[in-house]
Protein backbone atom coordinates (compact mmCIF):
# COMPACT_ATOMS: atom_id res chain seq x y z
CA UNK A 1 0.00 0.00 0.00
CA UNK A 2 1.15 3.73 -0.82
CA UNK A 3 -0.04 6.35 1.86
CA UNK A 4 0.33 10.10 0.11
CA UNK A 5 1.36 11.59 4.04
CA UNK A 6 1.23 15.51 2.28
CA UNK A 7 -0.92 18.42 2.63
CA UNK A 8 -2.78 19.57 -1.04
CA UNK A 9 -0.31 22.86 -1.65
CA UNK A 10 -3.27 25.25 -2.60
CA UNK A 11 -5.22 23.67 1.18
CA UNK A 12 -2.43 23.53 2.97
CA UNK A 13 -1.70 25.48 6.56
CA UNK A 14 1.35 28.00 5.94
CA UNK A 15 3.38 29.10 8.79
CA UNK A 16 2.25 32.40 10.71
CA UNK A 17 3.33 34.92 8.96
CA UNK A 18 4.60 33.02 5.62
CA UNK A 19 2.68 33.90 2.68
CA UNK A 20 -0.12 31.65 1.16
CA UNK A 21 0.39 29.85 -1.49
CA UNK A 22 -1.56 31.13 -5.02
CA UNK A 23 -2.23 29.94 -8.26
CA UNK A 24 -2.73 31.57 -11.14
CA UNK A 25 -4.83 29.80 -14.88
CA UNK A 26 -2.09 31.39 -17.46
CA UNK A 27 -4.14 29.95 -20.29
CA UNK A 28 -7.55 27.64 -20.80
CA UNK A 29 -8.67 25.14 -22.96
CA UNK A 30 -12.11 26.37 -22.06
CA UNK A 31 -11.41 29.84 -23.13
CA UNK A 32 -10.09 29.13 -26.66
CA UNK A 33 -6.33 28.35 -25.73
CA UNK A 34 -4.19 25.68 -27.30
CA UNK A 35 -3.55 24.34 -23.43
CA UNK A 36 -4.07 24.98 -19.91
CA UNK A 37 -1.20 26.18 -18.24
CA UNK A 38 -0.57 27.26 -14.76
CA UNK A 39 1.63 29.54 -12.57
CA UNK A 40 2.19 29.40 -9.10
CA UNK A 41 4.03 31.23 -5.84
CA UNK A 42 4.68 29.84 -2.72
CA UNK A 43 7.20 29.80 0.22
CA UNK A 44 9.60 27.06 0.66
CA UNK A 45 7.91 26.15 3.74
CA UNK A 46 4.49 25.90 2.54
CA UNK A 47 2.74 22.80 2.99
CA UNK A 48 4.24 19.50 3.18
CA UNK A 49 8.29 20.73 2.98
CA UNK A 50 11.57 19.83 3.94
CA UNK A 51 14.11 21.78 5.89
CA UNK A 52 17.70 22.36 4.73
CA UNK A 53 20.91 23.06 7.07
CA UNK A 54 20.50 27.01 5.05
CA UNK A 55 17.44 27.92 6.74
CA UNK A 56 18.57 28.44 10.23
CA UNK A 57 22.81 28.46 9.71
CA UNK A 58 24.55 30.63 7.57
CA UNK A 59 26.95 28.80 5.26
CA UNK A 60 24.93 25.43 5.73
CA UNK A 61 23.91 23.68 2.98
CA UNK A 62 21.08 24.59 0.43
CA UNK A 63 17.91 21.61 -0.20
CA UNK A 64 19.75 20.81 -3.60
CA UNK A 65 23.22 20.02 -1.63
CA UNK A 66 21.37 17.67 0.87
CA UNK A 67 22.41 13.60 0.13
CA UNK A 68 19.14 12.47 -1.68
CA UNK A 69 19.55 8.95 0.64
CA UNK A 70 18.59 10.97 3.72
CA UNK A 71 14.91 11.72 2.03
CA UNK A 72 14.52 7.85 0.76
CA UNK A 73 14.88 4.68 2.97
CA UNK A 74 13.34 3.09 5.66
CA UNK A 75 11.19 4.77 8.53
CA UNK A 76 9.20 4.48 11.42
CA UNK A 77 5.69 6.47 12.14
CA UNK A 78 5.18 6.73 15.72
CA UNK A 79 2.27 8.35 17.46
CA UNK A 80 3.05 10.74 20.20
CA UNK A 81 0.44 12.81 22.59
CA UNK A 82 2.73 15.21 24.19
CA UNK A 83 5.86 17.12 23.35
CA UNK A 84 8.57 15.00 22.55
CA UNK A 85 10.76 15.17 25.42
CA UNK A 86 14.24 12.94 26.19
CA UNK A 87 12.13 9.81 26.98
CA UNK A 88 9.86 10.34 24.20
CA UNK A 89 13.00 10.69 22.07
CA UNK A 90 14.84 7.04 23.30
CA UNK A 91 11.51 5.37 22.72
CA UNK A 92 10.74 5.86 19.39
CA UNK A 93 14.64 5.09 17.93
CA UNK A 94 14.06 1.88 19.90
CA UNK A 95 10.68 1.37 18.90
CA UNK A 96 11.98 1.93 15.10
CA UNK A 97 15.19 -0.27 15.73
CA UNK A 98 12.70 -2.63 16.66
CA UNK A 99 10.40 -2.37 14.18
CA UNK A 100 12.60 -2.82 11.05
CA UNK A 101 16.28 -2.41 10.40
CA UNK A 102 17.44 1.34 9.54
CA UNK A 103 13.83 2.83 10.39
CA UNK A 104 15.74 4.25 13.65
CA UNK A 105 17.22 7.24 10.63
CA UNK A 106 14.04 8.06 9.69
CA UNK A 107 11.68 9.35 12.50
CA UNK A 108 7.71 10.27 11.46
CA UNK A 109 5.63 11.91 14.30
CA UNK A 110 2.10 11.35 14.57
CA UNK A 111 0.09 13.94 16.96
CA UNK A 112 0.14 17.49 17.77
CA UNK A 113 3.59 16.91 19.47
CA UNK A 114 6.34 19.34 19.79
CA UNK A 115 10.02 18.66 19.57
CA UNK A 116 11.80 19.83 22.49
CA UNK A 117 15.36 21.13 22.93
CA UNK A 118 16.14 17.80 24.75
CA UNK A 119 14.45 15.31 22.39
CA UNK A 120 16.51 17.73 19.45
CA UNK A 121 19.67 16.39 20.96
CA UNK A 122 18.42 12.63 21.79
CA UNK A 123 17.80 12.35 17.86
CA UNK A 124 21.12 14.83 16.82
CA UNK A 125 23.33 12.79 18.38
CA UNK A 126 22.00 9.01 17.14
CA UNK A 127 22.83 10.30 13.38
CA UNK A 128 19.29 9.92 12.14
CA UNK A 129 18.94 11.18 8.84
CA UNK A 130 15.59 12.64 9.22
CA UNK A 131 12.38 13.54 11.09
CA UNK A 132 9.35 14.49 10.56
CA UNK A 133 6.58 16.16 11.87
CA UNK A 134 2.83 16.37 11.51
CA UNK A 135 3.06 21.00 12.42
CA UNK A 136 4.52 23.53 10.29
CA UNK A 137 7.47 23.35 12.37
CA UNK A 138 9.38 21.08 14.04
CA UNK A 139 10.10 22.65 17.50
CA UNK A 140 7.93 25.58 19.16
CA UNK A 141 6.18 27.89 17.40
CA UNK A 142 6.59 30.65 19.08
CA UNK A 143 10.50 29.71 19.69
CA UNK A 144 11.61 27.25 16.62
CA UNK A 145 15.01 28.22 16.37
CA UNK A 146 16.61 26.75 18.87
CA UNK A 147 15.17 23.10 18.17
CA UNK A 148 15.80 23.97 14.63
CA UNK A 149 19.78 24.75 14.89
CA UNK A 150 20.45 21.52 17.03
CA UNK A 151 18.71 19.19 14.44
CA UNK A 152 19.96 21.09 11.14
CA UNK A 153 23.73 21.50 12.95
CA UNK A 154 23.80 17.80 12.74
CA UNK A 155 22.55 17.46 9.05
CA UNK A 156 19.09 16.32 10.77
CA UNK A 157 16.83 17.28 7.78
CA UNK A 158 13.28 18.33 8.89
CA UNK A 159 9.99 17.40 7.22
CA UNK A 160 7.33 19.46 8.33
CA UNK A 161 3.74 19.59 6.94
CA UNK A 162 2.92 15.75 7.32
CA UNK A 163 -0.66 14.26 7.23
CA UNK A 164 -0.55 10.91 9.11
CA UNK A 165 -3.74 10.19 10.27
CA UNK A 166 -4.25 7.22 8.34
CA UNK A 167 -0.67 5.96 8.92
CA UNK A 168 -0.92 3.16 11.37
CA UNK A 169 2.25 3.08 13.78
CA UNK A 170 5.24 0.76 12.26
CA UNK A 171 8.15 0.41 9.41
CA UNK A 172 7.98 2.13 6.49
CA UNK A 173 9.92 2.98 2.94
CA UNK A 174 9.19 6.94 3.06
CA UNK A 175 10.12 8.98 -0.16
CA UNK A 176 10.06 12.99 0.06
CA UNK A 177 12.84 13.93 -2.16
CA UNK A 178 12.55 17.84 -2.47
CA UNK A 179 12.44 19.85 -5.62
CA UNK A 180 15.75 20.23 -6.43
CA UNK A 181 16.18 24.23 -5.59
CA UNK A 182 19.66 24.32 -5.78
CA UNK A 183 20.31 26.72 -2.49
CA UNK A 184 17.39 27.48 -1.44
CA UNK A 185 16.54 27.16 2.94
CA UNK A 186 13.72 24.32 2.14
CA UNK A 187 11.86 22.94 -0.51
CA UNK A 188 8.16 21.48 -1.17
CA UNK A 189 7.80 17.78 -1.77
CA UNK A 190 5.35 14.70 -1.94
CA UNK A 191 5.58 12.76 0.86
CA UNK A 192 4.96 8.88 0.70
CA UNK A 193 4.68 6.32 2.66
CA UNK A 194 5.45 2.54 1.13
CA UNK A 195 4.59 -0.94 3.04
CA UNK A 196 7.69 -2.90 3.28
Amino acid sequence: MIYDISQPVFESTAYPGDPEPKKKLLASLENGDDCNLSAFSMCAHNGTHVDAPLHFLNGGKGVGAVALEKFVGPAYVGTVRCDVGEREARALLQAAQNAHPGAQRRILIRGDATVTEEAAAVFAAAGIDLIGVESQSVGPEDAPAAVHLALLSAEVVLLEGIRLDAVPDGAYMLNCAPLNLGDCDGAPCRAILMDL
